[in-house]
């Protein structure tokens, strides 16, 4: 009915009818869930490229913690599709290409070939995102001024959530970069107990399981 919701929390004295409220917004947290956003667009189209058209987004988790990517699919993803997938997103991240956002009525939007998100009802005038020669959609969500600023987008996994309908887990940025050291502190504790080092760590196992 276009009501902006917005959730917080109350810092004190509560709230009263007619009272001012001055709401700031966590700019670190706003900052963190748009490097997650707009990299489910990116997603999206490295995953139409890499598997095909057919591919559709069926549903979406985006804060500052993670992304979550429902699209249809027929079959599991191979490692090597994951990995052309991440490195297509990764690749536009880094061309450092700049997000257009317009508004426009509907019509102009389907006009320019923007692409509308499983059954979403929409408005007469919508906002289109568009990360130009690579993805252009309908969206109302908060995103990065340039794909440059998502740094870093890392595949955590793919699994199925239904027939016909997989999810791809992902995180970016700050996350990426948390996730990276917790892999390389695992190697480096699993390599000290068998007593080697990472670059070793293949043919320790391999000697124990000889």
């Amino acid at each position: 009915g276009g009501a902006f919701l917005h959730h917080g929390v109350v810092a004190a004295g509560g709230l009263k009818v007619g009272a001012a409220v001055d709401a700031q917004v966590d700019a670190g947290v706003r900052h963190a869930t748009a490097l997650n956003h707009s990299a489910t667009h990116l997603l999206h189209a490295a995953l139409r490229q890499v598997l095909g058209e057919h591919v559709q987004q069926k549903g979406s988790l985006v804060d500052s913690q993670r992304m979550r990517f429902d699209f249809s699919h027929f079959a599991p993803m191979t490692a090597e599709e994951l990995d052309r997938v991440e490195k297509l997103v990764n690749e536009k991240i880094a061309e450092a290409i700049p997000v257009e956002t317009k508004i426009m009525t509907i019509e102009e939007a389907k006009n320019t070939g923007a692409m509308a998100l499983f059954g979403e009802k929409y408005g007469k005038i919508v906002r289109v995102v568009n990360v130009p020669g690579h993805s252009m959609e309908l969206c109302g969500g908060v995103h990065v001024s340039n794909t440059s600023r998502i740094g870093l987008f890392k595949i955590l996994g793919e699994s199925s959530v239904g027939a016909g309908l997989r999810r791809i887990e992902a995180v970016t940025g700050h996350g990426a970069l948390l996730y990276t050291r917790e892999l390389e502190a695992l190697l480096e504790d699993a390599s000290q107990k068998v007593k080697g080092r990472p670059n070793t760590l293949l043919s320790r196992i391999e000697a124990l399981q000889d």
